[in-house]
């Protein structure tokens, strides 16, 4: 990081204002499609402020969520206790939610918001076709449709689409600067200039101006063009994957065929089975197979997720099947 401040001249920021900062946000926005971005210390405050600023401009303060959205999952309620904005389930737990799901829901919407793709359930993605229609609906029924695109940019490549005509239609969106990416942490918030604005005096108001910012965008910005350009090796490096798990019989995929470069693999013994047989395989054959196995809905059954990166574009099918195979060995012994 130091390297590439010196060879491009970089100077720290302060509170957000100098020429890294501004210029990153501005190339972001460039490549979304939209007027305005803005670096947000977390996600988590970015949607939030989104999701506040989008209810008092449509004056109702519901909010169409997934069962599975992260506001619900792994944000301790702030939208209810900070008392941001109200939240109304839509759709099913185990798949993308579509326009039909939207028009069930007899309340009059402030917002609704679209993770893409959806982590919990395997890195879904809604059908081209079923996003559109979300997005015409949206339109139609004067609704605040905001994206969740913490990882818009495997999205962008599932669909095979540019990230501005995957962003057409929304009206605001947030994105990760470190999921994907591979930088420190941050996020950019995207709007029209009007609501950039509003948010920023938001994000002041919740703690979040941060006095330097420039190490979080250095650590994106640095390697953002290549991590960009690197999203379809990815996705073929998946298909691949997905061809060498059809060895494995009693492991179940999610989705089914891949939509982005990450998946669900449901296994026949439980979570803490799981977790040992993966610290034996570390130990005894110097492979880390996954960070962590979650309790699956039937007994005896546990997930694990990955997310193909560099680590299994690195290795060849070999390599990948040899772990494979001493996995399953351990996880037969676990019973």
């Amino acid at each position: 990081m130091a390297a590439w401040c010196e060879t491009n001249d970089i100077q720290h920021d302060s509170y957000g204002e100098g020429a890294l900062i501004q210029d990153f946000e501005n190339k972001v926005a460039g490549l979304l499609g939209f007027e305005a971005a803005r670096f947000l210390i977390t996600g988590t405050m970015a949607q939030t402020i989104a999701l506040r600023i989008a209810c008092q401009d449509k004056n109702s303060r519901l909010v169409a969520l997934h069962p599975t959205a992260h506001i619900l999952r792994h944000e301790s309620s702030n939208y209810q206790l900070l008392d941001h904005f109200k939240v109304l389930n839509v759709g099913s737990p185990f798949r993308p939610w579509t326009a039909d799901d939207l028009k069930a829901v007899p309340d009059r919407l402030g917002a609704a918001l679209y993770e893409l793709p959806m982590r919990e359930i395997g890195g879904q993605l809604p059908a081209w076709e079923q996003l559109e229609a979300v997005k015409q609906y949206c339109r139609e029924k004067n609704i605040h449709l905001h994206m969740d695109g913490a990882r818009l940019w495997e999205a962008a490549a599932g669909y095979g689409q540019p990230l501005a005509s995957v962003a057409a239609g929304f009206d605001s969106a947030y994105v990760s600067l470190y999921k994907g990416i591979g930088g420190l942490g941050g996020a950019m918030l995207l709007g029209t200039q009007e609501f950039i604005d509003r948010a920023t005096e938001w994000m002041k108001r919740m703690g979040g101006n941060v006095y330097q910012r420039s190490p979080y965008v250095v650590a994106a910005a640095m390697q953002f063009d290549e991590k960009l350009a690197r999203m379809p090796a990815y996705l073929q490096r998946t298909r691949e994957l997905y061809q060498l798990l059809a060895r494995y019989p009693h492991w179940q995929v999610n989705p089914r065929q891949p939509h982005c470069n990450m998946l669900h693999l449901y296994l026949p013994v439980d979570r803490e089975a799981a977790n040992t047989a993966r610290d034996q395989l570390a130990r005894e054959h110097g492979v880390w197979l996954f960070g962590r196995a979650s309790d699956a809905a039937l007994p005896q059954q546990s997930y694990i997720e990955w997310y193909v990166g560099e680590a299994l574009l690195s290795l060849s099918d070999q390599q990948v099947v040899t772990a494979l195979d001493q996995f399953q060995a351990l996880l037969s012994a676990a019973g």
